[in-house]
């Protein structure tokens, strides 16, 4: 499903499923990013993005359990520049449950895109997930922020410099009111994608 989005700037911008096309376009993205941004997308340092990775991030996306989104922003020439994305992975001994990640570029980092690409990926995020299950490195207050926009959270300590989040998504976070990201509907046809 496509879906259009205006950025925090007014930029306007288009976010679709991630396909297995966009393979090479993914591993070029991972490429642009700082160390510091591969870094918190993995907890880890990955400088490049290994055949195997891409495997999972790009040709593992199925819909159903594992929806990816890619952004587009769209220029004055209505040229689509892809600047993130964010994908949602079920677990599968817990069904409802799933692992969350946004990856935006640098440069584009606090216009607003992680806000349009989570929004999104929560109305398309698979049937039945009502929290999502993740870890972020403890320093990284803008992922928490973001995650806090969705649901009730509770953080851990989760070893040197971690925290493990879960957020419920069957309740608003304090002083937002229900709205339709805390019950969607299921997608009525599954969809692919990721950058």
């Amino acid at each position: 499903m496509i879906a259009e989005a205006r950025l925090e700037d007014g930029t306007e911008a288009i976010i679709w499923p991630l396909l297995p096309e966009d393979r090479e376009a993914v591993r070029e993205g991972y490429e642009r990013l700082s160390p510091d941004a591969r870094y918190h997308r993995f907890l880890a340092s990955v400088p490049h993005l290994t055949d195997a990775l891409l495997d999972h991030l790009v040709d593992g996306v199925d819909g159903v359990d594992h929806v990816a989104l890619a952004l587009v922003s769209i220029d004055a020439d209505h040229v689509g520049v892809p600047v993130g994305v964010a994908r949602v992975i079920r677990y599968e001994q817990q069904p409802t449950a799933a692992d969350v990640a946004v990856t935006v570029f640098d440069e584009w980092q606090g216009r607003g895109v992680a806000t349009a690409l989570l929004d999104e990926l929560m109305r398309q995020r698979p049937a039945g997930v009502t929290e999502l299950v993740t870890t972020i490195t403890a320093d990284n207050e803008a992922s928490l922020a973001m995650l806090r926009r969705l649901g009730t959270v509770s953080v851990t300590p989760a070893g040197i410099n971690h925290l493990d989040v879960v957020v419920d998504l069957t309740t608003p976070p304090p002083g937002r009111a229900p709205d339709a990201t805390a019950s969607p509907e299921p997608p009525e046809e599954p969809e692919a994608g990721d950058l």
